[in-house]
């Protein structure tokens, strides 16, 4: 009995910020007056003694004692009536209305990308309790912990994201269990209640509409462009006519396969949806985009579905919004973007993490505190190479926080592998961190940055940083992030240009999300589809037991549960 009885402790118990205090704290409940309400019901009278078993008869210095009291005097303060239980007429036992409703959810949870045999389990079964004391608890203890379960999946999510990779620092959002029970119980509508659980983004929204609508849009797909050479203006290619076709342009008669102005014009606005570069080529982006990107397959949809439910529920009204698989940075501003620019981020080596911070300090003219890492693999052998390395790329060499010459060294002294000096670049044109770079204090230490390296922002594949992230338009980003700011612009940020470096504190701390969706909905409503370059996407579909038809061993969120170079 008390094993059963725990169970559903750990459900009440549990403490979070997801809902305000609207019951009385199930955890204070024994320090202040406690008041045990007689049972007005048989039911209720068979409750109380089956919970007086687990009560009365666990040592008072017992973990088993503290739960068993907490759940007494839970239910002792409301008349010991079940919370999922009724008594028919005939005295048999069945569910409450409220707990039927719920079933009713359980049985439709493939429609949230949720499973129902987590929460329609042999436990529920009505049939078996027979009026029996310790079957009836049981019965109690099975429901609240499915219905816990249903609620905990479909506000944070199934998978506890750091099981799939030490990248993936976020933190599983808590719900306030004991209140929302008590909220479930006395609610006329206790669907809304949970419904009230998933997340509003729009874009999980549209996620949750395509699951329904999966088979249509798979249907709907666009015709499909074969493979073949990049596509350069005046080049001929038997393709051309399905581009006419897609792109509904005149056909050319007898240069059909002209790949002319006009389909060059069709390309290059198309590109310019899709955030790729709008140069007119058919390169292997264009083709994959204009194709619906990868495969879209139900896996995905259900694997980004999880990941908005990781997401944190008030994003901020004016954030910023990273998106690595998409090399792209956003600005929103009540769900609609109002900048938007490409960033390189970390290689699949030295991945860029995914987490949730607040922008609180640009920092400009910036030092480039070079990592040890980088530092011992790459610097220090050139130094010890070349003393003069140290100079001719503008680095400081400290030693004990002061800078000093590297000809004032015995290099003979010294290895890579023990290279006792830290290194920094300093403020220029060619600092790696270019003229300016977004602080938001993290473990990790990424940030937002320039770059000298100017280059790389025309590839579309950009995953060649150490970790932080660089913008392409840093000063463009600069001035659409102040724009809430009375005191900071682009143009002053601009004019603190020189040799020094400047830090600048904004008055309003900004909301940055960086995150890890590969299927994100374009402006036109349609899916699109990035690829899983640090392979998060393909773990977590695993982990969901989405890739096998029978269940894959899971990582549940169970009831309760709770140094890198630019």
């Amino acid at each position: 009995m008390n094993k059963i009885l725990v169970c559903l402790v750990a459900a009440l118990a549990g403490v979070g910020s997801a809902f305000p205090a609207t019951a009385q704290d199930v955890a204070g409940l024994a320090a202040g007056t406690v008041i045990i309400a007689p049972p007005r019901t048989p039911l209720a009278q068979t409750i109380k003694g089956g919970l007086s078993v687990a009560y009365y008869g666990a040592n008072k210095e017992s973990k088993a004692y503290n739960e068993a009291q907490k759940l007494y005097f839970f239910y002792g303060a409301r008349h010991f009536e079940p919370i999922w239980l009724d008594e028919m007429p005939d005295g048999q036992v069945a569910f409450s209305p409220s707990a039927q409703k719920i079933i009713k959810l359980f049985e439709a949870a493939a429609s949230e990308g949720l499973r129902p045999s987590d929460y329609l389990t042999a436990e529920l079964d009505v049939t078996t309790v027979d009026n029996d004391p310790i079957k009836m608890a049981a019965l109690e203890t099975a429901f609240s912990r499915a219905t816990m379960r249903y609620a905990t999946h479909i506000y944070t999510g199934r998978i506890v994201p750091g099981s799939i990779s030490s990248q993936l620092d976020i933190t599983p959002k808590k719900l306030d269990e004991a209140s929302l029970l008590v909220q479930l119980a006395s609610s006329n509508d206790p669907v809304k209640v949970l419904s009230a659980l998933e997340p509003t983004h729009p874009e999980f929204v549209a996620l949750k509409a395509a699951l329904a609508d999966f088979d249509r849009i798979q249907a709907e797909r666009p015709v499909q462009i074969a493979a073949g050479a990049t596509l350069r203006p005046g080049m001929s290619d038997p393709r051309v006519p399905v581009l006419r076709q897609r792109f509904e342009i005149a056909d050319a008669g007898d240069s059909a396969t002209l790949y002319d102005d006009s389909v060059v014009d069709a390309i290059k606005a198309f590109q310019k949806t899709r955030n790729l570069a709008v140069d007119g080529v058919m390169g292997p982006a264009t083709l994959a985009a204009l194709n619906g990107g990868a495969p879209l397959t139900r896996a995905d949809i259900l694997a980004n579905m999880e990941r908005w439910r990781w997401m944190p529920r008030d994003m901020g009204a004016f954030h910023v919004l990273v998106n690595i698989p998409e090399y792209r940075l956003s600005i929103n501003r009540d769900n609609r973007e109002e900048y938007t620019t490409r960033v390189v981020v970390g290689t699949t080596k030295n991945q860029t993490p995914v987490f949730s911070e607040s922008i609180r300090h640009i920092v400009v003219n910036p030092y480039w505190n070079v990592p040890s890492s980088i530092t011992k693999g790459e610097i220090a052998p050139a130094v010890l190479r070349n003393p003069g390395y140290i100079d001719s790329h503008n680095y400081d060499l400290l030693y004990n926080g002061t800078a000093i010459s590297p000809y004032s060294v015995d290099w003979s002294q010294v290895s890579a592998a023990n290279f006792p000096f830290r290194v920094r670049q300093r403020p220029g044109s060619g600092n790696a961190l270019g003229q300016i770079k977004f602080l938001f204090p993290n473990k990790h230490n990424v940030y937002l940055h320039d770059t000298p390296s100017k280059s790389l922002f025309s590839r579309d594949f950009r995953a060649y940083s150490h970790g932080c992230v660089r913008v392409q338009n840093p000063l463009e980003f600069a001035g659409a992030l102040m724009a809430n700011e009375t005191k900071i612009s682009r143009a002053s940020l601009e004019g603190m240009f020189g040799n020094s470096e400047r830090w600048v504190n904004p008055e309003r701390q900004i909301p940055v999300h960086i995150a890890y969706f590969t299927v994100r909905v374009a402006p036109d409503g349609s899916l699109q589809s990035f690829g899983d370059i640090y392979g998060h996407n393909a773990k977590l579909i695993a982990a969901m037991g989405l890739d096998t038809p029978a269940p894959a061993p899971e990582i549940i969120a169970e009831i309760g549960d709770g140094t890198i170079s630019p």
